[in-house]
């Protein structure tokens, strides 16, 4: 059975904050991001998803990678990536 294909799409604000990061951290970045391709709810595929609970329509997810936190919601096949923020600041636009 073939897993289903989903593109990864990243809002102008998220492309902008993955190029302010250093480079190793926006390589690793970059490396979770194609994962989510095709793995993106394979527990097998070791990314750290969570839905977050404020959300509603569509749900918004974390991906936790060290001390950043990728934002993103699931659309059909599409992986809408709208933040990449430090821990610190992830959760402050939910309110």
């Amino acid at each position: 059975m073939p897993t289903s294909r989903y593109t990864v799409l990243l809002s102008q604000t998220a492309a902008k904050q993955l190029m302010a990061l250093p480079g190793a951290l926006g390589e690793r970045i970059r490396e979770k991001l194609h994962l989510l391709e095709d793995h993106l709810f394979d527990p097998r595929a070791a990314l750290d998803i969570k839905r977050l609970r404020a959300s509603h329509d569509p749900a918004f997810f974390r991906l936790r990678l060290g001390d950043y936190r990728i934002i993103f919601a699931v659309v059909d096949q599409e992986v809408r990536v709208t933040e990449i923020l430090h821990r610190s600041k992830a959760y402050r636009w939910l309110d």
